[in-house]
């Protein structure tokens, strides 16, 4: 008999789709749960789930140091946004999320990989380039692409035929995504682009005119480029990432309303909220200011757009993604210090800066009298910068 292993989450669609390998496939499934940080709500009974759901097997994989370090991290030390906006939570995620699978469901002696993704979105196509990158042999199975079950009407009538308990109901209204990082929000009044974001949507920040009255600032301390403490307490980057988001969402930091473009070809619309990451992603924007040269911030700013473009489009396995991250980390070899980020109304501003590798020197930058800086230097180089301005205008007016 065939064996498939389910990147499964207890929602929905992976209640459904273990019954329907089942029925079609004839073969036995095991469920593959990475825990990324979504949540012990989310997880609750999440075994027991699948296997009444018909799951031979089901196996909950501990990934949220993991996902912090070698997924989130290299992404934010990079600079990462997918179109100034998405600090790609969700893409994070889903590489780390077949890594895992493809290695349980070896020791299961699997032959095939299944997913729960839609025909419509991006995570089919980073889960199935991992799959490609990590298990080529595997066979791949996407029940959305096979299956005439069409709505969330259509599974939750599939699930009751076939006496498969579930907690999913048809007044859900809003698909949604959440791990250590971020949760998203699709679905719902969010579809409609001239809708306001919904406010009963968001889950993990407060609205940004009912936070504090009173600022709060946090400190991070960096080694090259990685978070090491939270206000001078040692700590792994999960944990601290972990509590910045207990810090910047009353505050209401970290919302985001996208209407963003897919690797697929449409536009899709999404809430996102990221409190801890958008603190962390600006705390060490500012020290980049202070350390790197302008050459290299400026190449580095490339970097970022090239990575992010890579991990959005599911490319993690790839030597592309691998020479990137090699100049990335290169980058941030002197990215060590504390900064401090306020957290008012919605908003992270970096406010005190500090490195032993800071480039910034008061001495030189002052108004006041110091001996470094000659002014009428700038005359020459002014001059040479303008050439070729000047000699262009030379030639119009007819001068040789």
């Amino acid at each position: 008999m065939k064996k498939v292993a389910l990147a499964y989450s207890g929602g929905l669609d992976t209640s459904a789709i273990i019954p329907w390998l089942r029925e079609n496939m004839d073969c036995e499934v095991y469920a593959v749960v990475g825990d990324v940080g979504q949540g012990a709500d989310e997880l609750a009974g999440v075994e027991k789930k699948a296997i009444n759901s018909g799951a031979k097997e089901c196996v909950v994989v501990d990934l949220k140091k993991e996902f912090v370090d070698d997924y989130v991290m290299p992404t934010v030390m990079a600079g990462s946004v997918y179109e100034g906006r998405y600090l790609l939570g969700t893409a994070m995620a889903r590489p780390i999320l077949a890594k895992a699978q493809v290695e349980a469901g070896r020791k299961f002696g699997c032959t095939a990989m299944a997913h729960g993704c839609t025909g419509k979105g991006n995570d089919q196509v980073r889960f199935e380039s991992a799959y490609a990158a990590l298990a080529p042999e595997m066979e791949i199975i996407a029940p959305w692409r096979h299956w005439n079950l069409r709505s969330r009407e259509d599974l939750l009538n599939y699930l009751k035929e076939k006496n498969v308990p579930t907690t999913a109901s048809a007044t859900k209204i809003y698909s949604r995504d959440r791990n250590l990082w971020h949760i998203s929000h699709e679905g719902g009044a969010i579809e409609d682009p001239w809708n306001p974001p919904p406010e009963d949507c968001y889950m993990l920040t407060a609205p940004p005119e009912k936070a504090p009255d009173k600022p709060e600032d946090v400190s991070v301390s960096f080694e090259k480029g990685r978070p090491v403490a939270l206000n001078g307490a040692k700590m792994e980057a999960w944990k601290l990432i972990e509590k910045l988001n207990g810090i910047g969402g009353p505050h209401g930091v970290g919302r985001v309303d996208l209407v963003e473009n897919r690797l697929v070809g449409m536009k899709s619309r999404g809430i996102y909220e990221t409190p801890g990451g958008t603190i962390l992603v600006e705390a060490l924007r500012g020290l980049e200011e202070m350390v790197l040269d302008r050459e290299t911030r400026h190449f580095k700013e490339h970097l970022a757009l090239w990575f992010a473009e890579v991990v959005y489009n599911g490319r993690w396995f790839t030597p592309y993604r691998e020479t990137l991250w090699a100049a990335i980390e290169k980058t941030c070899e002197k990215l060590t210090g504390e900064i401090v980020v306020r957290c008012y109304k919605g908003h992270a501003t970096t406010i005190r800066r500090k490195s032993p590798f800071e480039l910034y020197s008061e001495k030189f930058a002052t108004f006041g009298k110091e001996d470094v800086y000659n002014q009428k230097h700038a005359e020459g180089f002014i001059r040479l910068l303008s050439l070729p301005e000047r000699i262009a205008a030379m030639k119009r007016g007819g001068l040789k």
